[in-house]
């Protein structure tokens, strides 16, 4: 009596045993897959993400072949003159604009292949008024547009240079790292006040957002207590 009951207790454990294991083995097999979609479905948003916040000017100075000083240099070439301006487009030409203004003050905008540095062409600018002030607000100076981007590359890939005309010259440059300042005459470089500004900004941003969640928290605390 004593034997058959042994049996069937042992039995009775096999069996509990047997399908507490089945229903793991099941666990696995459905919770697997859902593992990995979740997974893959937060790999896509990460890639989405990383797209959707890349900055285009920067995406495309970064592969392209010929530098801003490079385009400025093919465009002289194409267009004898002053380089006033250099500008990176993005829109399905893959191109860089430089501005030449010649001698007696005519504008011209030269187009530059990113890849190959070939002139894909030149077109006059209508309005003379603007290019004969650059020459003038460059007088006097030894830092052309050119030498500003060569300068400027050393914080990052150069986007864009201008003459900025609004009180004594100087030339703004924007690269993949920021905002700077050339001086047409020493070629020294300091970072865009502006930028700077702006990055100040965002920081004191930061902290506001911060302390309204601080206040948040200790309200909730007195809640609490209150309770």
């Amino acid at each position: 009596m004593k034997r058959n009951l042994v049996i069937a207790t042992v039995a009775a454990a096999a069996l509990v045993t047997g399908g507490t294991f089945a229903a793991y083995a099941s666990g696995d097999d459905d919770g697997a897959p859902a593992q990995r979609d979740s997974n893959t479905r937060v790999a896509d948003d990460r890639d989405d993400s990383q797209d959707g916040t890349r900055d285009d000017d920067t995406a495309e100075a970064r592969t392209a072949g010929v530098t801003a000083a490079d385009a400025v240099t093919a465009a002289l070439k194409h267009t004898p003159g002053t380089a006033v301006a250099v500008d990176l487009e993005d829109d399905g030409e893959d191109a860089w604009e430089v501005d030449v203004v010649t001698s007696d003050g005519t504008e011209y905008t030269v187009r530059i292949a990113t890849g190959s540095g070939k002139v894909l062409g030149a077109d006059r600018d209508d309005d003379d008024s603007d290019g004969r002030d650059d020459l003038a607000a460059l007088k006097g100076t030894s830092v052309d547009a050119r030498e500003a981007a060569r300068a400027a590359a050393v914080r990052g890939t150069v986007t864009e240079v201008d003459l900025d005309d609004d009180g004594p010259a100087v030339w703004t440059v924007e690269t993949t790292k920021g905002e700077w300042k050339v001086d047409p005459r020493t070629a020294e470089l300091t970072q865009d006040r502006d930028d700077t500004d702006t990055a100040d900004d965002r920081t004191q941003d930061d902290k506001d957002a911060q302390d309204d969640r601080d206040d948040r928290d200790d309200r909730d605390d007195r809640q609490a207590d209150d309770d």
